[in-house]
């Protein structure tokens, strides 16, 4: 018998504006680069910005998969602040890659990006995040990042 599938909701959209690489190097576990979170907007069931001053650690492995771990912060339009820890993969073929690369618009079904996410806060009235687990489908433009946030249910 197979297990049913994993049902989600969508929680939010966010829209993240990103700085240039930071390039750290060649490391034993891959190129490592840091990718500045400089701002932005999300929307959905919970609403507001992107706070300034996160950042997406990456590591680049032989094949072109990204290793992603990003954490930042969100405040929603009453103020309320949530952490998010985000972690996971994007990969493509060499081809692809080079498009994204060098910034051309480039179909999300070409590539593969998605990450698991956890969500902290202190807001009461957001409590409910804490206990939840997240996924997200991902899309690269030139200065951006989309994601679309699900929580699992």
């Amino acid at each position: 018998m197979l297990p049913p599938s994993l049902p989600t909701r969508l929680l939010f959209a966010l829209e993240a504006e990103v700085g240039r690489p930071l390039e750290i190097g060649e490391t034993p576990a891959g190129v490592r680069r840091c990718i500045p979170l400089l701002g932005g907007r999300f929307v959905g069931e919970i609403e507001g910005e992107l706070v300034p001053g996160g950042a997406d650690w990456q590591t680049v492995l032989p094949d072109g998969t990204l290793e992603i771990s990003a954490h930042y912060a969100l405040r929603t339009r009453s103020g309320e602040h949530i952490e998010v820890l985000s972690n996971g993969l994007r990969h493509a073929p060499q081809d692809v890659l080079g498009r994204l690369s060098r910034g051309e618009a480039v179909s999300v079904q070409e590539y593969y990006f998605r990450t698991h996410i956890r969500l902290r806060t202190a807001a009461a009235g957001l409590a409910y995040l804490n206990t939840l687990l997240a996924v997200s489908m991902g899309e690269r433009f030139p200065s951006s990042v989309r994601l679309s946030v699900f929580r699992v249910l």
